[in-house]
C-alpha cells in the first residue's frame, strides 16, 4: 500500500461512536501530534474508524490518551 501513514499522539477529545443507516460503527475523534524537531508545532488530525476499531477506540480510549493510528491518509477541503 502506498498511502499509509502512521500517527502517535494525543486524543484531543474522548471518540465519538455512531451507527451507520445500513449498522456500520464508525467513530471519530481527533489526535495532537508533536512534530519531532519542533516540539512548540503541534498538528490536529482528524481520525475515522471504522466498524470492530471504531467500536474498540470508543470502548478503550479518552481525551488526553496516548494513541497509535495507522492507515490511509486522505485530505478534504
Amino acid at each position: 500500500m502506498l498511502n499509509n501513514i502512521t500517527i502517535m499522539g494525543r486524543l484531543t477529545r474522548d471518540p465519538e461512536l455512531r451507527i451507520t443507516p445500513n449498522g456500520n460503527s464508525v467513530t471519530t475523534f481527533s489526535v495532537a501530534v508533536d512534530r519531532d524537531r519542533d516540539r512548540e508545532t503541534t498538528d490536529f488530525l482528524d481520525v475515522v474508524a471504522w466498524r470492530v476499531t471504531a467500536e474498540f477506540v470508543e470502548k478503550y480510549f479518552r481525551k488526553g490518551q496516548m494513541i497509535a493510528v495507522s492507515g490511509s491518509l486522505q485530505t478534504r477541503n
